[in-house]
């Protein structure tokens, strides 16, 4: 089969989802070379077997708002591969969810997952329900509901869901909650969870800290490091925010941040102080990152138009480029103004935020550009060492968890690399992530059999 019958093949049985079409295509660019190199991997079909969710859990959530009036939501969770351990991946709370968003970030979680090196499968959930707008009490509401019928499918050692957009650790203590009135059982079903009901130290910062661990590793295989580098950062919530902190202990200066409305520019640099406004500002007070410009002079606020081609934000001179808010967020004429500006580094933050043609871009320009399957998989990495806690019942501490993550970055930077070294693409770590992470999935499918 030819690159073109994989893709239509996916395409005929998923022709109205074009996230999960472009990251089938991403991934099968790159680990086209496997499969001409491995037969045994054709005649299994193994690559057209991930395309196909294990188990796809579609629900109708019923709740009653602050009015009395009765809402309805659609939930769902997307138990993708089980292949190296249970589904792992986090719940999505947010108007743009659908199927194909679900599946894309199940079919990226497989990947994902296999390079931390810890047995978790590839899962993901969610809802089209929007936080946003919505009292303390309807949130309560909605989760309990949601959880009523996520629980018939979940546990400890099948699937484990975590937090994503929208669903935060207050949200996963509503869920939690319900959850173990449901099933009687005080168990590790969900990570994110609080620190003393079973949380981990360093879980919140640990997708943040992890992507500029990851950076930093880049960099320092080309004899740099992030020290006095500026660096551009998207999103304000909480991969942003602890992506900027991890910057300024390495020494580099983060000078933006955004949401869904604007973003600000302060080219002194966000410091820790700043920081925790923001952090305030987000987490606690639900307020815009415009407060930001009005409380420090010095920055500058501009507005975002969700028509225009571009993203003004990336047109901005710096040396790095971490885009963690979402989805394409970064097309192929930001990227033009990257490379004009002299980026060296994008990794990412959030899933999928590049375009195929802005990563092309990228690539052949020279920018070192790592994807969010290996540069923001602290996150579900320190979600595993959660679940592992949990099974022993016991605690780490933030050293030692940190530790941890930083091995599993270190580690996922060096086999992304032997990868792509071993099928003629060095440095490339796009194709050296997607084949590290298919490689050991498809050899545990191998071994399992066709089931």
């Amino acid at each position: 089969m030819t690159i073109q019958d994989y893709l239509d093949f996916v395409k005929s049985r998923n022709a109205h989802e074009p996230e999960f079409l472009q990251a089938v295509d991403e991934v099968i660019l790159s680990i086209y070379p496997v499969l001409e190199r491995h037969a045994e991997f054709r005649k299994l079909k193994l690559f057209e077997r991930m395309t196909e969710p294990e188990r796809l859990i579609s629900f109708r959530v019923n709740w009653m708002d602050d009015q009395g009036e009765v809402q309805i939501n659609r939930g769902y969770r997307v138990q993708m591969s089980s292949a190296i351990g249970p589904y792992k991946g986090g719940l999505r709370f947010h108007p743009s969810v659908n199927q194909s968003v679900l599946k894309f970030l199940a079919f990226e979680q497989i990947f994902k997952n296999a390079l931390t090196g810890e047995p978790l499968g590839g899962g993901k959930g969610g809802s089209d329900f929007d936080p946003k707008g919505k009292s303390e009490n309807e949130i309560m509401r909605f989760c309990q509901a949601f959880m009523g019928e996520l629980a018939r499918h979940i546990d400890h050692r099948t699937d484990v869901p975590a937090g994503d957009i929208g669903v935060g650790g207050r949200e996963i203590g509503y869920l939690f909650g319900a959850y173990k009135k449901f099933t009687k059982e005080f168990s590790g079903v969900l990570t994110g969870k609080g620190i003393g009901w079973g949380g981990s130290l360093i879980r919140t910062e640990a997708t943040g800290y992890g992507l500029v661990y990851f950076a930093e590793y880049m960099m320092q295989n080309i004899g740099s490091s992030l020290k006095g580098k500026t660096c551009l950062v998207s999103g304000s919530g909480n991969v942003s925010q602890y992506a900027i902190e991890k910057i300024l202990h390495l020494g580099g200066k983060a000078i933006t941040a955004s949401d869904s409305n604007g973003f600000i520019v302060d080219e002194s640099g966000i410091t820790q102080e700043k920081l925790e406004f923001i952090k305030d500002l987000k987490n606690n007070r639900r307020g815009r990152i415009k407060e930001y410009a009005d409380k420090y002079k010095g920055a500058v606020y501009q507005e975002i138009s969700l028509t225009a081609d571009h993203n003004p934000l990336w047109k901005i001179k710096a040396d790095c480029a971490f885009p963690c808010a979402t989805q394409n967020e970064v097309n192929e004429k930001d990227c033009h103004h990257l490379i004009k500006n002299g980026v060296k580094l994008l990794a990412e933050g959030a899933n999928m935020p590049t375009t195929p043609e802005g990563i092309n871009l990228l690539i052949d320009n020279g920018v070192m550009y790592a994807p969010g399957k290996a540069s923001n998989a602290g996150g579900v990495a320190t979600s595993g060492l959660e679940m592992t806690q949990n099974y022993m019942g016991t605690y780490w501490t933030q050293k030692e968890v940190d530790d941890k993550l930083h091995q599993i970055m270190k580690k996922i930077h060096e086999i992304s690399l032997a990868a792509a070294k071993e099928y003629g693409k060095p440095g490339n770590y796009m194709v050296g992530a997607n084949i590290a992470g298919f490689l050991k999935v498809a050899r545990a499918m191998q071994a399992q059999g066709v089931i």
